[in-house]
């Protein structure tokens, strides 16, 4: 594969609004272009996966104007909701659809609209020559929600950085929360079970963007926690390193994740999880080379659970020992982020070979 056409969401690069799924691409198509793949970014601006006329047009006029046969991948955002656009040009050009989330999935939508949106997904991705899933789980819900064919389907996950271990503290006491403010995050579950741990010492940073539900923030900063609970907006670079540097604990109470970025980030840095067991979540959070899991993880949308589960870490040394060590353990497991543009290199080239 020498040529590689990659469209984007318009906002990949905009450091205000981070998202796992423009990480993924960044990294992806810098790494592939590390390699010696003359990659060619196509964004397209719009409210994907709803978008307006005008950035369907856009879209359609985009890939209108690449040679026939051209490797094209697509963001799932901005592909799967307009399959009258990705239909015709999968008959002229060699389409992949990178999945980060099935759009159905997203937390908040009503059943009308997520009906429709499944429609529109399954129409696109029964389309195209590839679909690229971000884990097992991932690709097991893509291919029996959507019937496709289980060769069509490939699992290409993320990579996460090398870091330095967390130097933390003693106590456990300083738990961080690294994704956008959302319902689908479940920051609200956070701040509801926290309040029931007002007697225990321990501060939590919700480190992640809150301008995209504003509503569901607005409520947030209603909570009784005082700044003991902080939402401090997204980081990056040398702040979210700093953030990491200094915690003792990722907290992760999402109510539906592909992957979990976040979490092979915390372990990169030996920093032990509390997650819950919804979809890939479990598997990202793996096991380190002893069998021991570097984490803890409860039911989905449980606040009982999670308040549990928080109490443990924080009232039990040997519990956050056990943890710190399997944490550090895991993390020379870690496959970085040359291996995912390798894996995806691979899907296209096979897919292009047998087309």
């Amino acid at each position: 594969m020498n040529g590689l056409h990659v469209v984007l969401p318009g906002d990949i690069d905009d450091l205000s609004a981070p998202s796992g799924g423009n990480v993924y691409d960044r990294r992806l198509c810098d790494g592939l272009a590390a390699t010696g793949v003359d990659v060619h970014e196509i964004a397209v601006r719009g409210n994907w996966p709803r978008p307006d006329n005008e950035a369907r047009k856009v879209l359609a006029r985009k890939l209108a104007e690449l040679p026939a046969g051209s490797v094209v991948l697509l963001d799932g955002l901005v592909a799967c909701g307009v399959p009258e656009v990705i239909v015709p040009a999968a008959r002229r050009l060699s389409l992949a659809v990178l999945v980060h989330l099935p759009l159905a999935d997203e937390t908040g939508l009503s059943p009308s609209l997520a009906a429709e949106l499944d429609r529109l997904e399954r129409e696109t991705l029964g389309a195209v020559e590839a679909v690229v899933a971000t884990s097992d789980w991932a690709a097991r819900r893509l291919v029996e929600h959507h019937d496709l064919a289980p060769h069509r389907v490939h699992v290409v996950p993320p990579g996460v950085d090398k870091a330095e271990v967390a130097s933390g503290s003693l106590d456990g006491t300083h738990l961080v929360c690294v994704a956008n403010v959302t319902p689908r995050k479940g920051q609200g579950l956070l701040a509801d079970a926290l309040k029931s741990l007002v007697d225990l010492p321990w501060s939590c940073e919700c480190v992640g963007a809150i301008r995209r539900e504003t509503r569901y923030v607005e409520r947030l900063r209603r909570h009784t926690l005082g700044d003991r609970f902080t939402l401090t907006g997204p980081r990056s670079g040398e702040a979210l390193e700093a953030t990491y540097a200094a915690a003792d604990l990722l907290v992760l109470p999402s109510r539906a994740e592909t992957y979990g970025m976040v979490v092979t980030e915390a372990l990169a840095h030996g920093i032990p999880v509390l997650a819950t067991a919804v979809d890939a979540l479990p598997d990202t959070l793996g096991r380190s080379p002893d069998g021991s899991v570097p984490g803890l993880l409860v039911p989905g949308e449980d606040v009982s659970a999670l308040a549990k589960a928080l109490r443990r870490w924080l009232t039990e040394p040997d519990l956050r020992d056990r943890l710190r060590a399997s944490a550090r353990l895991r993390r020379e497991t870690l496959t970085g982020w040359d291996e995912t543009a390798r894996g995806v290199a691979a899907v296209l080239s096979s897919e292009r070979t047998a087309a």
